[in-house]
């Protein structure tokens, strides 16, 4: 069985239709939403494609309306596209991120699944790092070959008391200074990490269409060219001589 596993689409419709891999199931762990500038699309590419998700922290914040205040970093970005990703979505499409599990577990293939979009202590907000130790606590009883996450933007997999972790990376929004979509693909019990270069001007000229804050496009093209957010986006309060609002 070849196992399709995507996290953190982030709105961003022309890397996720860049992935052009053959698949008898697919896993998705979240945070279809917000950042990219089209939702929308994604979540119904997810809806139609996808044999498991999962909720994560920004479907949950669109689903609910949660607003953000933050001046600086990912946080001001979240305040900027969230109420976007909000305004191009339907009643229907937000019922759909509310629905999701934030946490599931299945058989597939013979094996035993859990998957969450970030830790299995905390689902939606634990930053869990690639450090055996870290994870150890966090897989005691739970008894599954396989646990599939995303959250950190960071691809990775490790093999931690005879359980598979699994972190495919961002499809939508690297931050591991690598800008192509990030995915993983399980093939019997091989798993890979991958990437694929996708056409980033293509989504930068979306966002140009539904994104008038004139901070947030720079930060967006910085990020989606780069796969990280350069140091002068980082500081509260101050981005590039821009106060935020």
């Amino acid at each position: 069985m070849r196992v399709l596993v995507v996290a953190d689409i982030h709105g961003n419709r022309a890397a996720l239709e860049a992935i052009r891999e053959p698949f008898d199931a697919c896993l998705c762990v979240g945070d279809i939403v917000d950042y990219g500038p089209e939702p929308a699309a994604c979540i119904e590419w997810v809806k139609a494609q996808a044999t498991y998700a999962v909720r994560g922290n920004h479907d949950h914040g669109v689903a609910q309306n949660v607003e953000i205040h933050g001046t600086g970093g990912f946080r001001y970005l979240t305040s900027v596209t969230r109420p976007l990703s909000i305004a191009s979505t339907t009643p229907q499409q937000r019922r759909f991120l509310a629905d999701l599990p934030t946490s599931r577990m299945f058989w597939l293939g013979g094996k035993r699944y859990l998957l969450v979009h970030a830790t299995p202590r905390d689902p939606m907000d634990e930053y869990a790092p690639p450090d055996p130790e870290f994870w150890k606590p966090r897989l005691a009883g739970l008894n599954v070959d396989y646990v599939i996450v995303g959250h950190t933007h960071i691809p990775y997999t490790l093999q931690v008391n005879g359980t598979r972790i699994i972190n495919p990376g961002s499809v939508g929004l690297s931050r591991d200074n690598d800008p192509r979509a990030s995915y993983a693909i399980i093939d019997g019990d091989e798993v890979q990490l991958k990437r694929t270069i996708y056409p980033i001007d293509q989504t930068l000229r979306a966002v140009e269409a539904v994104t008038t804050d004139p901070v947030a496009r720079q930060m967006l093209s910085d990020v989606f060219r780069t796969g990280c957010l350069p140091t002068r986006w980082q500081k509260n309060g101050h981005t590039n001589g821009t106060t935020a609002h």
